[in-house]
């Protein structure tokens, strides 16, 4: 795997759980904090650039300290205070599930001479899925660390990474076997 043309995208990290399993996803994504924190960090030393790529939460502006502001509470505090961006790190809000649709992303990879992604975040079954698809279509080649990816219940984390790896030929891996690998 190359160094120079990886990017970490991290899918809707900064989110309020505030919805129908909301308890759960916030408790699996706590629980998978470290590991994604682990590799954020490997991601710095490498050089590679990490882009969020969050739901809006209402607010059109990509402002990061305003999402911030409007989904912290319980649920939410520890996850974004450990995984919040950092200066940076690149941030751009989507309309819909796919981190590619109606957004920037396309173009700031192809700006960053990017054609291998690393694909994180929440929920696995629907935003990081939608995303691995689309990547997939644009020809990128794709990575998931699936100690890095959360969704509601673990059979529907599972059936995400097998569609994942089955259909989209994404290399299925751990953080801790990335992190040493490259």
């Amino acid at each position: 795997m190359s160094k120079s043309n990886t990017a970490l995208i991290i899918v809707d990290i900064i989110n309020d759980f505030q919805f129908d399993m909301g308890e759960a996803l916030s408790g699996k994504t706590e629980a998978m904090a470290p590991d994604l924190l682990a590799l954020k960090k490997h991601a710095h030393r490498m050089n590679w650039p990490i882009i969020y790529i969050n739901d809006h939460f209402g607010i059109w502006q990509a402002d990061i300290a305003a999402i911030i502001k409007k989904c912290q509470n319980r649920k939410s505090k520890n996850v974004i205070d450990r995984l919040a961006p950092n200066e940076n790190d690149y941030f751009l809000i989507k309309p819909k599930h796919s981190a590619f649709y109606g957004t920037a992303l396309d173009t700031l990879l192809n700006e960053l001479a990017v054609n291998h992604l690393v694909i994180t975040g929440i929920a696995g079954n629907i935003c990081v899925l939608f995303t691995a698809n689309d990547a997939y279509m644009r020809e990128y080649d794709i990575t998931l660390p699936k100690d890095c990816i959360a969704s509601n219940t673990e059979k529907d984390n599972r059936y995400a990474i097998t569609m994942m790896k089955d259909v989209l030929f994404a290399n299925i891996t751990t953080s801790c076997e990335l992190i040493s690998e490259t």
